[in-house]
């Protein structure tokens, strides 16, 4: 499973690299539709990990998953072929879809695998997905270099490949226990008469942990938004630097995920450093602030000491974000629980960019005081609802057709 992830990363790496130069160069797409591309492309995505979840509960994960990348692949293919601006629309709308559904059905392929290990299991993920991406990246570059229409369609072609692999690993790799209703450890039922599974549309404690949990995901926006950009527009240090962002991140998070996945391992412990997160976010914000007013090796220094600083804060979030989404889940409804979570990072992938870029930037260093302060805050929301919420559903398991909430610290059924 491992080795599919790595491949169907590597593939994504290419695409992210050449995307929009190729929605610009080749399929010659102005400012205004490339954004309203883009944008409806990220709406597409949200509604993946939800409707991966669902199907999850009656499905086999294993062929849901190499649906999605037959899907990917097949749309992959027509971008090749598709011309008109509403073409690629619904094409690019499909691959995002189908891009947030498959990372919900790994993560909850992952789960299963793993169970109780699922940090260590997340940290090698981490690991082997980012080698993938930077992988992905360099072939990109290589194609780049070359610039000819032709090099564009061929690293198209290289991706959709790469969903085909993945799908052949997939298929592979033996399907988890438990596939369709997980069922809560002694929960017993009729074979033919499965309980009623609780739904996390109506567990307000669950969905207001999702809801903080979408600013909890702002370090992927600052790393690759806010950094660039701030260092372009706002500070001395040379353009050559935006570069060593990337390189710091994969090189730190390919170091450091093992040692802060068992530091973070169980959903206490998760609890506690979704906390740190806001610290380590607010101390990024910091340096950004101050990176204004120096000269060109302060500000080098201040950019690359922020991209440390939100790389800690990715490693501390991509622990504790599916710890607690596996742990505050009833076991019996697991698979739409986690495509409901999986929705925090599609939505922050659409609003953190223009919260950052409208909002944030547009205030200076004010602005990412203030970002800094807010998430903090919002983090230690989210420990302390979420300790409270383990202790009600350890002391009270919740019935098949019932889940323990918890909202604003006060635990009720939802």
């Amino acid at each position: 499973m491992l080795l599919a992830q790595c491949v169907d990363r590597t593939g994504t790496g290419m695409w992210a690299a050449v995307s929009v130069l190729y929605f610009t160069f080749v399929s010659r797409l102005d400012a205004r539709q490339l954004g309203l591309l883009l944008g409806v492309a990220a709406v597409a995505g949200i509604a993946g990990s939800p409707l991966a979840g669902r199907a999850a509960e009656r499905l086999p994960v294993r062929g849901l998953l190499i649906g999605c990348h037959l899907l990917r692949l097949g749309m992959m293919g027509l971008l090749l072929v598709v011309n008109g601006f509403t073409s690629l629309l619904f094409v690019v709308a499909l691959i995002c879809l189908g891009e947030r559904a498959a990372k919900t059905l790994e993560m909850l392929f992952a789960t299963r695998v793993a169970g109780e290990r699922r940090a260590t299991y997340q940290a090698l993920f981490r690991s082997v997905a980012n080698a993938g991406y930077a992988l992905g990246a360099g072939i990109a570059a290589l194609g780049l270099a070359v610039g000819t229409i032709s090099a564009y369609r061929a690293l198209i072609l290289a991706n959709a490949l790469s969903f085909a692999l993945a799908a052949a690993l997939v298929r592979r790799t033996r399907e988890p226990a438990g596939h369709g209703l997980v069922v809560a450890r002694g929960d017993t039922g009729a074979a033919d008469q499965p309980p009623t599974a609780p739904s996390p549309w109506r567990d307000r404690g669950y969905l207001f942990f999702v809801l903080l949990d979408i600013p909890m995901n702002l370090d992927d926006s600052v790393l690759n938004v806010g950094l660039p950009l701030w260092l372009v527009h706002h500070t001395r240090a040379p353009h050559a630097v935006v570069p060593g962002f990337l390189v710091v991140n994969t090189v730190l998070v390919v170091i450091l995920q093992l040692r802060v996945s068992a530091w973070a391992e169980g959903p206490r412990r998760a609890a506690g450093a979704v906390g740190w997160y806001g610290v380590t976010l607010l101390a990024c914000c910091l340096i950004l602030a101050s990176a204004t007013g120096g000269g060109v090796w302060s500000a080098t220094f201040a950019m690359l000491a922020a991209a440390i600083l939100v790389t800690f804060a990715e490693l501390v979030r991509s622990v504790s974000s599916w710890e607690l989404a596996v742990s505050l889940a009833p076991p019996r409804a697991r698979a739409s629980y986690l495509g409901v979570a999986g929705m925090s990072q599609s939505v922050q992938k659409s609003v953190g960019p223009l919260l950052l870029t409208g909002g944030v930037m547009t205030a200076g260093p004010a602005g990412w005081l203030a970002l800094g302060t807010v998430v903090t805050g919002l983090s230690m929301v989210q420990r302390r609802a979420s300790l409270v919420r383990l202790s009600n559903l350890a002391a009270a398991p919740a019935g098949p057709r019932q889940a323990v909430g918890t909202v604003g610290g006060q635990a009720g059924p939802s």
